[in-house]
């Protein structure tokens, strides 16, 4: 391709734009203006005016270089396809066990553990009403929990991502699993998933566990322990899911996600820890809505930008930190409780938008998951739709396929233009840190929720079933999860009470006496007394209790 750019006016292209322009003000009259959810205009046409190769090396050179924007691979998914990480989670841990088999057996290649909500908010079985427990994910709460839960799976050879918000119980039970069944923690590979505490203190305050300070300390403690002990395993992933979710626009969760991990970039560097080492390990989780070309216009220009950060903020000459390694999930928010089968397109659009995006693991959302967590056939269907995507549609043929589109290269550019004014803004407020301490982002964040649902009521935008389209009864319906066995949870409850008596109680006392003493120490890395705990068969719900006392408990703030 030539570098050089299109010489306008082509022969004939003024002209022919003429002609088009009048011919499409006849056709449509007085015409409203169109906005992506970033607030960006959408023309309704696009042409070398708009873009044209003469920036081709500068803005998207090729795939595995630098600028990054057409991949952080040279193959992308023609050499190697995407993980299909599945997130499950229901009941007990032999209920979790039962349904990993199922789910992998139909395709998902990674694991990804959702705990029951009593583990995000850091309580044990024996803690909360039992009508509660394993209706949104499994109960893991011990060693022998996640010995179960991990029965049929290789944990040397499988990778797992651990719905983990810090002190990381879960992989701190997953190292003690590993060493029972004597697998070096070298080969232990997968991620910390929900590492991102700013993000939970922010938009997800279930995952909220530890006052501000304490949660700083506990994450840059566990990436210098995985750096140090578990080498394959990617100790942060740093979350745009909840700052979208939360009402972020695409753009405006790129950015506040880029501002949070140059926080943590700053964070470990004075921490004493070598970016060139722990960049690479930077993990990101993202929310795929159904803006198609703007979800994919938003992981091309985020991708572009890390790897221009990373070598001008932070002079990294390794061109494995320049890599912006993204998990994807097509977007809850979107699914609709009205004619649920609705979302089984949903969530095929927004896969698509991830996979031309450049992810490197995708989660697709069952239909039903708006009605409980999804029943066994929709998780099926919901793996299936990536099966498609890749075998039928042939979606890994050619990488970054629209690249080269007057639109989307217009598109990333503006959008690039977008998010790096939302970095601008937290580079002023003083990091990351200091904008939520200062309830800037939250602020930020009701804003663009507030003016999304304004969009909808005054019917600029549209959710079929919902604000347009009804159907008179609900042909499209379908029937939630039961929730579990009331006669299995008591059992398990049962099963972990005899666990804690039969465990050597003088063991489990000095491991928190040591995990305590570490809180208050920075000699020591609070990290790997979790994890000697764990091994100690100190419970979850233990562990979190001793740091909260010692560490503060998570309040999150809330801006009215």
């Amino acid at each position: 391709m030539s570098e050089q750019p299109v010489q306008l006016p082509l022969p004939g292209f003024d002209r022919a734009r003429a002609e088009w322009r009048q011919a499409y003000a006849e056709r449509t009259g007085a015409e409203k203006t169109i906005r992506n959810r970033s607030g960006i205009e959408v023309e309704p046409l696009y042409t070398p005016e708009d873009w044209s190769a003469g920036r081709y090396m500068e803005d998207l050179g090729f795939p595995g270089e630098a600028p990054m924007t057409r991949g952080i691979y040279a193959s992308m998914h023609r050499g190697r396809t995407w993980s299909q990480r599945q997130l499950i989670g229901f009941g007990t841990p032999e209920d979790y066990a039962g349904r990993l088999e199922k789910i992998m057996a139909a395709g998902a290649s990674a694991i990804s553990l959702i705990p029951c909500n009593s583990v995000y908010r850091g309580y044990d079985v024996d803690q909360v009403d039992p009508v509660l427990l394993g209706t949104c994910g499994a109960t893991i709460n011990t060693v022998d929990d996640m010995d179960t839960a991990l029965r049929a799976v290789d944990i040397g050879r499988v990778s797992t991502a651990m719905n983990d918000p810090l002190p990381f119980t879960l992989m701190a039970l997953l190292l003690a699993v590993a060493r029972r069944r004597g697998v070096p923690w070298t080969k232990v590979t997968g991620t910390s998933n929900q590492s991102d505490y700013i993000s939970h203190f922010v938009a997800n305050h279930m995952f909220f566990r530890l006052a501000l300070p304490g949660s700083r300390r506990v994450l840059t403690d566990h990436i210098a322990f995985c750096q140090a002990r578990v080498p394959g395993w990617n100790p942060l992933s740093v979350v745009g899911q909840h700052m979208q979710q939360a009402g972020a626009t695409p753009a405006e969760a790129m950015g506040l996600t880029l501002s949070t991990a140059v926080q943590y970039a700053h964070d470990c560097i004075a921490r004493g820890l070598d970016p060139e080492v722990f960049l690479p390990r930077f993990t990101f989780f993202f929310d795929i809505s159904i803006s198609f070309f703007e979800e994919i216009a938003k992981f091309r220009a985020g991708r572009r930008i890390w790897a221009r950060l990373v070598r001008e903020r932070f002079g990294v000459r390794n061109p494995k930190a320049w890599r912006f390694k993204s998990h994807a999930q097509t977007s809850g928010v979107d699914l609709t409780r009205q004619q649920p089968l609705n979302n089984i397109a949903r969530v095929a659009v927004q896969a698509m938008a991830g996979i031309f995006g450049g992810l490197q693991s995708l989660h697709s959302d069952a239909y039903d998951e708006v009605l409980s967590v999804p029943t066994e056939a929709a998780a099926r269907v919901a793996v299936a739709t990536q099966n498609i995507l890749r075998d039928e549609a042939h979606l890994t043929d050619v990488i970054d396929p629209l690249g080269g589109s007057f639109y989307v290269e217009t598109l990333t550019d503006q959008m690039e233009e977008r998010i790096e004014a939302t970095l601008a803004r937290i580079d002023e407020a003083g990091g990351m840190y200091a904008a939520v301490e200062s309830g800037l982002v939250q602020a930020l964040l009701g804003e663009s929720a507030l003016a999304f649902q304004g969009r909808l009521d005054r019917g600029e935008e549209t959710i079929v079933g919902v604000t347009a389209h009804q159907a008179e009864t609900e042909a499209f319906a379908a029937a939630p999860l039961e929730r579990p066995d009331q006669a299995r949870i008591e059992a398990q409850i049962a099963k972990f009470k005899a666990f804690k008596a039969e465990r050597n109680q003088a063991e489990v006392g000095r491991a928190l006496d040591a995990l305590a003493s570490a809180a208050n120490s920075e000699a020591e890395n609070v990290f790997e007394k979790v994890v000697d705990a764990a091994i100690a068969e100190v419970t979850h719900g233990e562990i979190c209790a001793c740091l909260r006392r010692e560490m503060g408990f998570g309040q999150p703030l809330v801006v009215a």
